[in-house]
């Protein structure tokens, strides 16, 4: 994977997983992103780093949250973006994914966002796009979800400061989670000093312990003395299905409420990628309580996306004051 990733010189060309990457490299990103984080409170909010570029975001899944904060992200660096719209195109008529990439390269783009439902699409772009072309993963199935990944490690920094005491449970629907997998590989990579699953047995993955974490299926075992919670968004159709029996009782054994919170430590931040179903995987007094950061995720997701653009042009050593 990282000899697509990476240039020559070590240095981002994708950004397409975090399995594998150094940490050098992701404090890269994280110190990049604080660079950015000021764009946000300007009155103009707007840095010239990625002026003449143009990035496609390329939504084969739908998500309005994840393509609103990347289209947002590219404009604030002075990037030209279109939306491709995938439910209209050919490739609805049958148009196969190489063919599509050659018409869209021929409008001389600089950077592809990809978000598509099969693990693996933006990996398969990356080795048949053009060379002077970035691709960013934004989603791809059951696999990784980077740049949620690395706005989750910049809230945690923020918060927390240094990863090696750390204590961090991720709990919830792991078996299906994009985002628990990107998160498990950058909080290993990053030093914590314990990394804790927690949910069902029907939605942990057999083995999971190979890639360093305990598992638990009891919620307040799981949260117990944790610095870091993160909840996972559940999928509605798995309460329709084997996996779980009811909204109601997964929400009695694994729901975060402010009862089940206080075992974690007194300074344990919560977290959640969203979006929230609240009375699911968390009470609203959690979600809006003191300890929840949630909506600063989202705020620094803007800056972490504009770093990861910015890197992977080539821009990343470039400061915003000397482009201005």
């Amino acid at each position: 994977m990282n000899a697509i990733q990476l240039d020559k010189f070590g240095h981002l060309k994708h950004f397409i997983a975090i399995e594998g990457l150094k940490r050098d490299v992701l404090i890269d990103i994280l110190n990049t992103a604080s660079s950015f984080i000021s764009v946000g409170e300007k009155a103009v909010k707007k840095a010239p780093i990625l002026r003449g570029k143009t990035v496609m975001n390329l939504f084969f899944e739908h998500s309005t949250r994840t393509r609103t904060t990347f289209e947002l992200a590219a404009k604030r660096l002075s990037a030209d973006v279109l939306n491709f719209n995938i439910s209209t195109s050919s490739s609805s008529k049958g148009e196969n994914l190489i063919d599509m990439l050659r018409n869209l390269e021929a409008m001389h783009c600089d950077m592809f966002i990809i978000r598509h439902k099969a693990a693996g699409a933006a990996h398969f772009i990356a080795q048949h796009v053009a060379p002077n072309i970035s691709i960013i993963n934004a989603g791809d199935g059951q696999h990784e979800h980077p740049t949620q990944a690395m706005l989750d490690m910049y809230t945690i920094r923020q918060n927390k400061g240094d990863f090696s005491p750390l204590r961090v449970a991720i709990v919830g629907d792991i078996q299906h989670s994009r985002v628990a997998r990107s998160n498990i590989y950058a909080l290993k990579t990053l030093g914590v000093s314990e990394l804790r699953v927690v949910g069902p047995k029907t939605l942990i993955p057999n083995g999971i312990e190979a890639l360093g974490v305990s598992v638990f299926h009891d919620l307040k075992m799981g949260l117990r003395d944790v610095d870091v919670v993160i909840m996972l968004r559940l999928q509605r159709e798995r309460m329709h299905s084997a996996l779980l029996p009811s909204v109601h009782e997964y929400f009695h054994y694994y729901g975060l409420t402010e009862k089940v919170l206080k075992v974690a430590h007194p300074d344990a931040i919560v977290m959640h990628p969203g979006p929230i179903n609240r009375g699911v995987e968390i009470e609203s007094t959690v979600a809006d309580g003191k300890r929840s950061v949630i909506l600063q995720q989202v705020s620094n997701g803007i800056a972490v996306r504009m770093a990861v653009m910015a890197m992977t042009l080539g821009t990343q050593r470039v400061s915003i004051d000397d482009k201005a």
